[in-house]
């Protein structure tokens, strides 16, 4: 992380940051991401990077968590249903203040805190350990009811990807949801358009996705939001405070392997190894897109 963004997170500690801030720190946790799973040799770039924006935006402008208390009964709760982008959630935490971003660099690494799929039990932060697709939705259904009988007013947010999609305890969860509607669920899906092996649509084509959900009985956001685009994540929360109707699902359109060019929207980079040479040839476009949204602030 540079001295801009440091900066930044520093003087804005406790603060919910503007839509160019966003978008400058979630450039900084990319380029961090990549980095480190460069030097493990090890991770899922793919699924990390396309989720950046969302991630950081949740974290820093609209979820209410302590860390100095991560098991405070009254925060926001997230769910990381794609458990494999782990490096995201970690990067996030980190610089959040769950733990030191100095810990980042033993990703995977025998003993660490920080596994490939997040440990509830052994992560600071991690409200849920997730890595078998699908079941992150029936989780957060189970939280936000569990809330309501409790009395508790947070919020719940699952992110999800297509992978998780394809499973069928998702659907289950969301005939579940529909029936017992619990307050302040919101289903976030990461729309990039590609899995492990291939694209969804050859996989097992999703579309259209928000019929599908509206058909279930949720209350689903009226567009398409850009997951890379901070002012629209910005524009979803409005959304998501617009109204009582629960629970809610909202669609991020979204690039796998955002901002490495040749690695976009590519199924390979879903999980491969970021090798020397391709380290090389995709490092300077993230420095890049930095630079340009540090220009910005």
């Amino acid at each position: 992380m540079d001295d801009t963004l440091k900066s930044l997170l520093a003087e804005k500690k406790g603060q919910s940051l503007s839509a160019v801030e966003l978008a400058a720190l979630a450039a900084g946790f990319r380029l961090e991401m990549f980095d480190v799973l460069h030097s493990r040799g090890t991770g899922h770039w793919g699924g990390a990077s396309s989720a950046a924006e969302i991630t950081t935006s949740l974290y820093f402008n609209r979820m209410n968590v302590d860390p100095s208390n991560p098991a405070w009964e009254d925060r926001d709760r997230f769910i990381l249903s794609k458990g494999h982008a782990s490096m995201n959630l970690y990067t996030i935490l980190a610089y959040k203040g769950f733990f030191s971003p100095e810990d980042l660099p033993g990703f995977r690494t025998l003993g660490s805190h920080l596994q490939g799929h997040p440990s509830m039990k052994r992560t600071p932060g991690v409200d849920m350990s997730t890595g078998a697709l699908g079941h992150g939705l029936s989780i957060g259904v189970g939280m936000a009811l569990a809330a309501r009988l409790s009395g508790k007013k947070h919020w719940t947010y699952v992110l999800s990807g297509e992978g998780c999609l394809n499973e069928g305890q998702t659907w289950e969860a969301a005939m579940m949801a529909a029936k017992y509607r619990p307050e302040r669920l919101v289903y976030m899906i990461d729309y990039n358009g590609v899995q492990l092996d291939g694209t969804s649509d050859d996989i097992m084509p999703l579309n259209p996705l928000a019929d599908k959900f509206k058909a279930f009985g949720w209350n689903v956001a009226p567009k398409l939001y850009d997951g890379h685009d901070t002012k629209s994540l910005l524009e979803s929360y409005d959304w998501m405070d617009s109204d009582d109707v629960w629970p809610k699902a909202v669609i991020y359109q979204t690039v796998k392997g955002k901002g490495v060019s040749f690695m976009e929207g590519k199924s390979a980079w879903h999980g491969a190894p970021i090798d020397i040479d391709s380290y090389a040839k995709g490092r300077p476009e993230l420095l890049a897109d930095i630079e340009k949204k540090e220009a910005a602030l």
